[in-house]
């Protein structure tokens, strides 16, 4: 099958969040599983900068007028196994040639033209499918989060539906944002104008990206089965839960996974002392060369609790915050990194400036940073108020660093709590807590301390989350069936 991938991001080249790892794994293992896969991306400088090759296949003209080329070149950065990956990349300067954050200025505010940027890419995506491209044409299009939302509205509404249809996949990496624009940008946007309906992506009279890819999608995925459930209610739905509720027979839940050629303490090359279950010298290593690095006290029993987010609340934050007595008191040690909400960021600042030798915090996002974290951490903090699926515990899991998670979406997927029965029969990998509320949090961290104290459970527990398989071979295959099923629907 010749599949079109659809995202914004890509690990390694660039990264935001989660969605560049699943953008960067998924099309390697759809290749492994025999797919016929090339991906299209926004022409920011960090991309442009890992394309080989780059050569012209065609352009279109925007309704403003601008000129959008679309070139074709290999990502050798994403090469695995000797397959290399094709991309189709947007050359328009004045859309993309931005320093520094893809989506944000200087001040953290959205560029006042994301909305043509973003049209663009689901548009490129309609023309490639359409044949703008001679030498190849995908039988499907699978577009990420809002802002490849309008590929699926595109396709859907190329020549007013007259003509054959190329199905498409739209996956929801997280509800939360959703590309809302001002009704006066939609004659930007290359849609007819019975696109701009309730039954459209219309949405409280505004423009939304994310309504038009779940509205015109032949199917929609999340990232985890509870997040699929979860946002088809009004607590997660995000106002679209309506929507979500109608097309129920048309969404499913495909669990993310962890690429293991990045994420694998036997093999990091970003770690200066790898381990694996049975040989675990190289974690107390790593863990007294980050707290060394960090300036937190040198206490290898100091159970080490890390943070590595975006700030945000929705990451749960607030409760880290309003709960550090609890780490520091009982002889712990809390380590940040991350950037987001300024008020969260001086919080944490403060806190470290308070507790010296006990809170260290590093505001950024270093990826190699990252995965000595993982490698020298006790416990992984992910307490978020929603989490359609979240990478993070998985990389605790695979690095014995036990996730401390709240029960909801993919966290809840992927994280057994530790308690009498589960310690019992082995399958503990972690703590789970319910509410949203300090109370609860505070209870799940004094577990940790608690289990971390009976260190032969503790080992166990380690033990079985680092043999979880959270593999890209399986999810591939819940991808390829889906691709299969909707391309002898066409």
């Amino acid at each position: 099958m010749r599949i079109l991938q659809v995202s914004a991001e890509i690990f390694p080249l660039l990264k935001t969040g989660g969605l560049a790892d699943i953008a960067g794994a998924l099309p390697a293992a759809l290749q492994v599983a025999g797919c016929d896969v090339r991906v299209m991306l926004p022409g920011f400088p960090a991309i442009c900068a890992g394309l080989e090759g780059g050569e012209p296949v065609g352009s279109f003209a925007m309704p403003w007028g601008e000129r959008v080329e679309v070139v074709y070149g290999t990502l050798p950065a994403l090469a695995r196994d000797g397959r290399t990956l094709g991309a189709y990349v947007l050359m328009a300067p004045g859309l993309y040639d931005r320093p520094g954050n893809p989506y944000e200025d200087a001040n953290k505010q959205p560029y006042g033209d994301n909305h043509r940027r973003f049209a663009a890419l689901g548009l490129a995506a309609a023309h490639v499918a359409h044949g703008l491209d001679a030498q190849w044409r995908p039988q499907l299009v699978h577009s990420h989060d809002w802002h490849a939302a309008l590929a699926p509205a595109s396709l859907a509404l190329w020549n007013e539906g007259q003509g054959p249809r190329v199905p498409s996949v739209y996956t929801v990496h997280n509800l939360a944002y959703q590309g809302v624009f001002g009704p006066e940008h939609f004659g930007d946007l290359g849609l007819p104008g019975r696109a701009f309906h309730v039954h459209g992506m219309e949405f409280h009279g505004q423009l939304s990206f994310m309504k038009a890819g779940l509205f015109y999608a032949n199917h929609i995925t999340t990232v985890s089965p509870t997040y699929a459930r979860e946002i088809q209610g009004p607590e997660q739905g995000c106002g679209l839960d309506g929507l979500l509720r109608a097309r129920q027979q048309h969404l499913s839940g495909i669990l993310n996974a962890v690429d293991d050629s990045v994420w694998n303490p036997s093999t990091d090359a970003l770690i200066a002392h790898p381990y694996d279950a049975r040989h675990m010298t190289g974690k107390a290593q790593s863990k007294a060369a980050l707290q060394a690095e960090m300036g937190l006290a040198l206490e290898p029993d100091a159970p080490l609790f890390a943070v590595v987010s975006r700030l945000t609340e929705q990451k749960g934050l607030p409760l880290v915050l309003a709960a550090v007595d609890e780490i520091v008191s009982r002889g712990g040690q809390l380590l940040v990194l991350g950037s987001g909400e300024t008020g969260l960021e001086q919080a944490f600042v403060a806190q470290a400036k308070a507790n010296p030798g006990r809170v260290a915090v590093k505001l950024g996002y270093d990826e190699t940073f990252a995965h000595r974290i993982f490698a020298g951490s006790d416990v992984t903090l992910v307490p978020s108020r929603f989490e359609p699926c979240g990478l993070t515990q998985m990389y605790g899991l695979k690095y014995g660093s036990l996730p401390l998670v709240r029960r909801v979406g993919g966290l809840a997927d992927t994280v057994v709590d530790s308690d009498l029965e589960t310690l019992e029969d082995r399958t503990a990998t972690g703590f789970v807590f319910d509410a949203f509320d300090e109370s609860h949090y505070r209870r799940a961290v004094r577990r940790a301390f608690a289990l971390y104290h009976r260190k032969a459970e503790w080992n166990r527990v380690r033990q079985t989350g680092m043999k979880l398989a959270f593999d890209w071979a399986s999810a591939a295959q819940h991808y390829v069936a889906l691709y299969q099923n909707l391309i002898a629907q066409a």
